[in-house]
């Protein structure tokens, strides 16, 4: 059996979990368009486009409120 590429969305750090939330983004795409050659070919025209860019960062968002609601980010801070 197969290590699970995500076995928990847990993570030591808010940085840790920035990652995640990059890799589960990355992820997204790649199931979305499971060939290599179609997304080498494509990202040349999102790599250059603001707009692209900036869509991409909406979704990494997403998913980090995802990981961080999943660790307690928000949770208040003891003194």
């Amino acid at each position: 059996m197969t290590a699970s590429w995500l076995p928990s969305l847990i993570t030591a750090t808010p940085e840790e979990g920035f990652d995640l939330a990059i890799k589960l983004s990355r992820m997204a795409v790649k199931k979305t368009q499971p060939d290599d050659e179609v997304r080498a070919r494509l990202r040349p025209v999102y790599a250059e486009d603001p707009t692209a860019l900036v869509a991409i960062s909406h979704v990494v968002a997403a998913n980090f409120q995802t990981v961080a609601a999943a660790n307690g980010y928000w949770r208040p801070a003891t003194a």
